[in-house]
């Protein structure tokens, strides 16, 4: 009979429990607990309700509540001997049947009371562990469970850049075939007590908890078998509930399973980014080799991936943050034994040689990038396992067509000094990225190819001046504003004297806005600053789309030759403002994120053209919907001129020559340069109505360039190369002029209405900035004709040549008279 068999004997029933349980201590007073209950129960008549009740509760759990209540009814038996339980299958109820005969002494009222207390307690607790393992996933699922499935990006036109898989690159290893050291090094980093604790940390929880409290960010408290039940057979929320049937979970685990078990599993399942799950992959993923092979520095870098594998990876956007925690993992080594300080220091020492990564990856700083912001809306996990389809605003064909544009100029440019260069290409109107080409080799690890220049602080050099200018012709400068092109030394008490140069080292005398703009001059655009101020163009620049420009006690009058780092997609968001005649359109990589199952996550309303994105898969309402939300920065009118300007080709000949490579017949496209004065940044960036390409060279070391010649060499050829193919076999593109645009002839020399003795060219005015007074005609034997070259008679010539010029020129006169007054402190 099944009574006689061994496996039904109570103390095996009761060993079978408290394993399941996990805590041997804990449970056993909580058998006690039931066993006093029901004793109190056999004296009080008053508490078998509150017995049924337990009983009740427990009754709707699963096969182990069962082995409980057997417990409870033996030892019924045995100890009071007169009790009889009938429990009716499957559990729905259990009833104590008295018989009449039984008469005890009743308990005094205290103790009663108590009991009865601690009766009610445990049937609340009861309850709640009811309700917790309920739905509770079975353990053996970590064995028998689904595949996951991969998360794929694609171009615009759904070509795949790049899949993120987890079972499918899975290679399963033995615990035997796992290094000692890569052990000891992840139990170090992730779990210290693994071999001492029944599945969950007390420690862990309470100090998740105290950092969540007091510290206001959220730390995980999980240990390595909870780790492996979350990401396995759990949900990706983040409730009280989810985390009390992890712990259960994890205790479950403990005891179906031995320590080197889940371990074993663990080292299967985690994952160390990319497209790299499981100790193996990551092995030949990060090093070409087994991970029976890893050398201690290698599993230390390695170990330390899983807590956050986009942040922590050497092919990430930020790859010095892989050897800061290879460090922390190998503290944490030394902190628990496993290592010498001596062992760990010349294990810092030992360089690290990354395998060439041979994934099918196209696109690969797009792609990273991409992953980066999947990651701050969806979360590690969807995007790693959540089965995404995710379609971007990439066009492959551009992105190798810049890639190789970028490495060819970069190449021949080796014995000037210059190792890398980037280019990014996006739609000003829509913000979308077509293009992003972030170094001259993503895999040249010797350089640091993986680097993103598009998304690191760069010196813009006099690639910013068009900010500068924005704010000039929003307070009334016009295009044909004299400017003076002369020596001047600014002083500003606690800094040295600032004198500007241009970067042809000769001055160029009075020119207008326009001419000054065009051949960027440095000394009127510095001029024009301390005019108006410069936290009027740190304000006008972030509107614009500047970021970084957010320690206003950093910047100067230098500011407007590029002192202050900018983000090249910052500095696209800025000409993009120029090219949408005064409105902002941030950058939008992504058009649309679905599930596997065909659930719209999320859609980007704003395409090319304005029709519709092609979708990938089965169209559903979508979770989340992203519009243009274009936001008008500056008028329509300003915008214009300034482009006029950037894309007037002979008003930039004296600096660069009527063919330069910033021309590109029979196309109008603006254009503008920048390089600093310390050599170490080269840009050009310009655009059409449709597209817009920016480049730079220099080196990721910040070491200076031999020499670059802004428009002959550098950026400005990469810049000539990717644009000319995009508008390859297009019509002629023009710059249309606004209706609300005025075209006055104007003298150059003077910026007034020509005259007889100055016949003037055609200029663009926001209208009532247009001049209304004509220049003065030369006349013979005047005082203006006379050779009188003193310095007392040139400074009332242009004087008088200021007093003749239209309203804007009369801020001018404020700046000229500024100018003389700080020339004259000059000692020079």
């Amino acid at each position: 009979m099944a009574g006689n068999q061994s496996g039904s004997s109570p103390l095996l029933k009761l060993k079978k429990l408290l394993i399941i349980l996990g805590q041997p201590l804990l449970h056993l007073i909580f058998l006690f607990l039931y066993a006093v209950a029901v004793t109190s129960a056999v004296a009080l008549r008053s508490t078998v309700q509150s017995i049924k009740f337990i009983l009740f509760g427990f009754s709707q759990a699963n096969t182990k509540t069962q082995i409980l209540l057997s417990l409870i009814r033996h030892w019924l038996k045995r100890k009071a001997g007169k009790l009889t339980i009938t429990l009716q299958a499957p559990a729905r109820q259990a009833l104590f049947l008295l018989k009449p005969k039984i008469r005890r002494k009743p308990l005094p009222k205290k103790t009663a009371i108590l009991l009865t207390t601690l009766a009610a307690a445990t049937a609340v607790v009861s309850v709640a562990v009811s309700l917790l393992v309920k739905d509770l996933p079975n353990p053996n699922r970590l064995i028998t469970r689904d595949q996951i499935v991969s998360t794929k990006i694609y171009d615009r036109n759904g070509r795949l850049l790049f899949k993120i898989f987890k079972n499918e690159n899975r290679t399963l290893v033995d615990l035997e075939n796992i290094p000692p050291h890569f052990i000891e090094a992840t139990i170090a980093i992730e779990d210290k007590n693994f071999y001492r604790h029944a599945g969950y940390s007390y420690r862990g929880i309470l100090r998740a908890l105290r950092t969540t409290l007091l510290r206001g960010r959220t730390e995980g408290g999980s240990t390595i078998t909870q780790q492996l039940v979350k990401n396995a057979l759990l949900t990706r929320e983040k409730t009280l509930k989810r985390k009390m049937k992890e712990i259960l979970l994890a205790i479950l685990v403990e005891t179906r399973f031995s320590k080197d078990e889940i371990l074993s599993m663990y080292f299967n399942e985690v994952a160390y980014g990319g497209a790299a799950y499981g100790t193996e992959e990551a092995a030949q993923m990060y090093f070409g080799k087994p991970a029976a092979q890893l050398s201690l520095a290698e599993a230390a870098l390695i170990a330390g991936l899983p807590a956050a594998p986009t942040r922590y990876s050497p092919f990430g956007t930020h790859p010095e943050l892989a050897k800061f925690r290879q460090h922390e993992v190998l503290r944490r080594m030394v902190e628990d034994g496993y290592l010498t300080a001596e062992q760990a220091e010349q294990t810092k020492a030992e360089k690290l040689t990354f395998a060439p990564q041979k994934t099918a990856i196209k696109a690969p700083h797009f792609v990273m990038y991409v992953k980066e912001l999947l990651v701050e809306k969806f979360g590690e996990q969807l995007v790693e396992q959540g089965g995404l389809e995710v379609t971007t605003s990439l066009d492959l064909n551009i992105q190798n067509f810049a890639q190789k544009a970028v490495t060819e100029e970069v190449d021949r440019l080796t014995d000037i000094n210059i190792t890398n260069g980037a280019s990014l290409v996006t739609i000003p109107a829509t913000g979308e990225i077509l293009a992003m080409v972030g170094s001259r080799n993503f895999f040249d690890f010797e350089r640091d190819g993986q680097v993103n220049v598009t998304l690191r602080p760069r010196q813009p050099g006099s690639a910013i001046k068009p900010v500068n200018y924005t704010v000039a012709l929003e307070n009334g400068f016009t295009a044909s504003t004299i400017l003076s092109d002369t020596p001047i030394t600014y002083r500003v008490p606690g800094q040295p004297p600032y004198s500007p140069r241009n970067y042809d080292g000769t001055f160029h005398g009075k020119l207008t806005l326009r001419d000054a703009l065009a051949n960027s001059y440095n000394v009127p655009a510095v001029k024009t600053l301390s005019v108006f101020g410069v936290d009027k163009m740190i304000e006008k620049g972030q509107l614009m789309g500047i970021s970084t420009w957010n320690d206003r006690s950093r910047y100067g009058l230098s500011l407007t030759l590029g002192g202050g780092e900018v983000i090249m997609t910052d500095l696209a968001l800025v000409y993009g403002v120029l090219a949408n005649r005064g409105a902002r359109v941030d950058l939008h990589p992504i058009l649309q994120v679905s599930d596997y199952r065909g659930r719209l996550l999320y859609r980007y309303t704003c395409p090319p053209d304005g029709r519709p994105v092609k979708p990938m898969i089965a169209q559903a309402a979508a979770e989340e919907e992203a519009s243009c939300n274009k936001r008008q920065v500056t008028s329509p009118e300003v915008t214009f001129i300034l482009t006029n300007i950037l894309s007037d080709n002979n008003a930039r000949a004296p600096a660069f020559g009527r063919h330069s490579v910033l021309n590109i017949p029979p196309h109008e496209v603006a254009v503008k340069t920048g390089t600093t004065q310390n050599l170490r940044d080269n840009w050009t960036i310009g655009f059409t109505k449709n597209v817009l390409v920016a480049t730079w060279v220099g080196n990721n070391d910040n070491t200076p360039m031999s020499y670059v010649a802004s428009g002959i060499t550098g950026a400005s050829p990469i810049f000539n190369t990717i644009m000319s193919g995009l508008l390859a076999n297009k019509p002629p593109h023009r710059f249309e002029p606004l209706e609300t645009i005025m075209r006055v002839a104007i003298c150059p020399t003077t910026g007034t209405l020509p005259c007889e003795s100055c016949p003037g060219r055609f200029e663009y005015f926001v209208p009532g900035t247009e001049p209304t007074k004509a220049c003065i005609p030369k006349r013979a034997g005047t005082e203006e004709n006379r050779k009188d070259s003193t310095p007392e008679a040139r400074k009332r010539q242009e004087r008088r040549v200021v007093r003749h010029e239209s309203f804007d020129t009369i801020v001018n006169e404020i700046l000229f008279t500024r100018q003389e007054a700080l020339s004259s402190e000059d000692p020079r």
